[in-house]
């Protein structure tokens, strides 16, 4: 079925009408990482209508690049920086890299990640780790790379998280994602503690369904409509209002936030209801445990 016509959606504000001054950001720099495209590069733009200055780090440069060529279009200064995640010496080098062409990196937004459907006793060992490593191991990495050039500036600073609303919700196909999304916001929580008395804020946004070039959100048959009929607000969200929110959270205006898994989902999570439809198991669905390949 379709959103009915009767119904209120409430869409965003056109991109070019961020909620927050051109200036809030201005003097910082902030290193975001999986840039490239997506989310990621949602996030970038966010920060660069604030004035910030971005460094986009991702495994492929090229792809790196290609992000960055989006967010110089704003007038942003921008630098591309190769690297993975997971890899100790590739963050230390890539905060070497943006601080030596940037500036002081005082802002951190932890995007890179990787997911594809698929049943938990089908995971592979490898893409176990790739998935887990990614979102846990580079979360860590690069948010403690950050606490320990700030704390020994004597300055503060913000980071956000991009984790995802079904690690509360059971999504089927999802147990390698959920897993380390959870742990993500697990460690959301322990860090702000742990860096509050130095003026360092964690925070993380738990997107639901924000379809973009390399997602599957719209993948399934009929494109986004119906996925769109299924959430209560009546539609996916635009992936630069998922970038405004995570970049609000790093503004001054909030800075008594810390700690917080703030759910931008449209409501689907709290659809339960006794009128849904049949309940399919994921194993008997023909087109995949998503519901869609």
């Amino acid at each position: 079925m379709s959103v009915p016509s009767h119904h209120v959606v409430l869409r965003p504000p056109p991109f070019d009408q961020p909620p927050y001054p051109a200036d809030t950001f201005a003097g910082q720099t902030v290193l975001v990482t999986g840039g490239g495209s997506g989310m990621g590069l949602a996030m970038a733009l966010a920060f660069a209508q604030g004035g910030a200055r971005v460094a986009i780090m991702g495994r492929s440069i090229e792809r790196a690049e290609d992000g960055a060529a989006k967010v110089a279009a704003t007038g942003a200064e921008v630098h591309a920086i190769s690297g993975d995640v997971r890899q100790p010496d590739h963050v230390a080098s890539a905060f070497d890299e943006a601080e030596r062409v940037l500036g002081p990196v005082s802002l951190l937004a932890n995007n890179a990640g990787a997911n594809f459907p698929v049943l938990a006793e089908n995971i592979s060992v490898n893409a176990w780790n790739a998935v887990t490593r990614i979102a846990i191991d580079g979360t860590f990495l690069c948010s403690c790379e950050l606490a320990r050039r700030l704390i020994a500036r004597g300055e503060g600073g913000a980071i956000v998280n991009n984790a995802a609303q079904y690690i509360w919700t059971g999504f089927p196909g999802d147990a390698h994602s959920a897993a380390a999304k959870t742990a993500q916001a697990t460690m959301t929580r322990k860090l702000a503690r742990e860096w509050a008395p130095f003026g360092l804020r964690v925070n993380a946004v738990a997107a639901g369904f924000f379809p973009h070039d390399s997602s599957v959100s719209g993948g399934r048959g009929g494109g986004i409509e119906p996925l769109q009929a299924m959430i209560p607000a009546g539609r996916t969200g635009s992936t630069w209002e998922f970038g405004w929110l995570a970049a609000m959270t790093c503004t001054p205006m909030l800075e008594g936030l810390t700690g917080q898994i703030i759910v931008q989902d449209g409501g689907e999570s709290l659809r339960r209801s006794l009128l849904m439809p049949d309940f399919v198991p994921p194993r008997e669905r023909v087109d995949g445990p998503w519901g869609w390949r």
